[in-house]
């Protein structure tokens, strides 16, 4: 996790074909960024996350909404790093650990922090980060949760235009968002777009770690 702690930003994205992934791949390189999240909201995933690796080896690949067991044997079969899932399954989390698969599970509530670390996650999906409370609310679990060394990474809402509010919280580890890789500009093929984003987006990074 050191590498997506580093950078503190994951682009997540749906993917409809693996040219897709390995176009945006490139785009997201270009803009200085080697994270990426693939969810499994589509039947290219899994064929995604291994053309990616093969191709970008330099590329931290994440298999992202890991709903199930299975996805989870799936996603890791198919060689991605991590597994992020939007709410915290015991049964999910059990069996990414029995394969020694750093996995992420979701958390919105101080009840579902506390049974993620009963499960040994101290990374967590903080999700969906505005409409649960958004810094306000992470501010709020700083007190009784900092000292457990839990971290999080805040998905849902999050852009360029609120991202340093987040970054600047010491219990956020990174952020992670579908607007780096919007499905509109996928379709449109509008990869320096994808490029501009990005390192617009590492630029506030910079930013909030010197401020």
């Amino acid at each position: 996790m050191h590498r997506l702690f580093e950078k503190r930003v994951c682009a997540v994205a749906a993917i409809d074909s693996t040219d897709e992934a390995l176009r945006l791949a490139e785009a997201l390189l270009a803009g200085g960024l080697n994270v990426i999240e693939i969810t499994f909201r589509t039947s290219a995933a899994e064929d995604a996350i291994t053309k990616v690796r093969e191709k970008f080896p330099e590329m931290l690949v994440g298999a992202g909404t890991i709903l199930t067991v299975d996805q989870v044997r799936r996603a890791y079969d198919a060689g991605a790093h991590f597994g992020v899932s939007p709410g915290l399954s015991e049964t999910v989390v059990q069996f990414a650990n029995h394969l020694n698969w750093e996995f992420i599970p979701g958390v919105m509530t101080p009840s579902e922090i506390e049974a993620a670390l009963m499960l040994e996650c101290t990374t967590l999906k903080f999700f969906p980060a505005e409409a649960a409370g958004g810094v306000a609310m992470l501010k709020a679990l700083m007190g009784p949760y900092s000292h457990t060394g839990v971290k999080f990474i805040p998905l849902g809402g999050i852009n360029a235009s609120n991202a340093a509010e987040y970054l600047k919280l010491p219990i956020v580890a990174a952020i992670g968002g579908t607007w780096l890789a919007d499905k509109k500009l996928i379709k449109a093929g509008e990869w320096s777009k994808i490029t501009e984003l990005t390192k617009q987006i590492l630029e506030i990074v910079r930013n909030t770690q010197s401020d």
